[in-house]
């Protein structure tokens, strides 16, 4: 159990502090994770910025990941995205409204700071959690295509299965904890507020 995102970022720091010196890129996946990846940059003498992606919501199941979009337009669907009623219509439908609130959130970001390109870079991807790890897949998908010098996924906690699947789209994977028995990444955080855009804004601002 963490107690805040914040301690977890700080144990996070720790277990990357290999990176220090090496001035990594860190990147954030919105919005939850942002302060995260700021305190991870400081903290490993990295720049910071955000990768922008969405997850695919299930039919009347919002919380439920069934695939992710990248600011590309790449998407990943889910081996079970079927069975939840998710048809190609849905998914397609899915894919819009979420490319929508990218783009709209792009906007919002980057006249703060310049894009920080990462090829050639040490790029590590912090999220605060991964579940099924739909956006973190799709993160990583984008990432690789700008060609980093090594891709970094770094997590507090995520089940076993999913650190699987994420595992073979990165060159390091690290997480704090694998809990056999795992529902939503909120019940290992005693604080999981939500975090709003007008503080990834001022993260971004500083």
């Amino acid at each position: 159990m963490f107690r805040d995102r914040i301690q977890a970022a700080e144990q996070l720091a720790v277990a990357l502090a290999a990176y220090r010196g090496q001035h990594p890129l860190v990147l954030a996946i919105p919005r939850g994770a942002v302060p995260m990846a700021r305190l991870i940059a400081e903290r490993l003498k990295g720049d910071f910025d955000v990768v922008l992606v969405r997850k695919l919501r299930a039919p009347g199941q919002p919380e439920l990941a069934i695939g992710s979009v990248d600011e590309s337009g790449w998407t990943y669907t889910a081996p079970f995205a079927a069975s939840t009623g998710a048809d190609a219509q849905h998914i397609e439908a899915e894919k819009r409204r979420q490319l929508e609130t990218i783009r709209q959130r792009r906007a919002q970001y980057t006249p703060l700071r310049a894009h920080i390109k990462p090829a050639g870079r040490t790029v590590i991807v912090v999220d605060d959690g991964l579940a099924t790890g739909a956006t973190m897949i799709a993160a990583l998908h984008g990432l690789r295509q700008q060609k980093p010098a090594k891709l970094v996924c770094a997590v507090p906690v995520a089940p076993p299965d999913t650190l699987e699947k994420v595992r073979t789209l990165a060159d390091e994977v690290v997480c704090l904890e694998t809990p056999e028995w795992f529902q939503a990444v909120g019940q290992f955080y005693q604080d999981f507020q939500q975090v709003e855009d007008e503080e990834v804004i001022a993260l971004l601002k500083d």
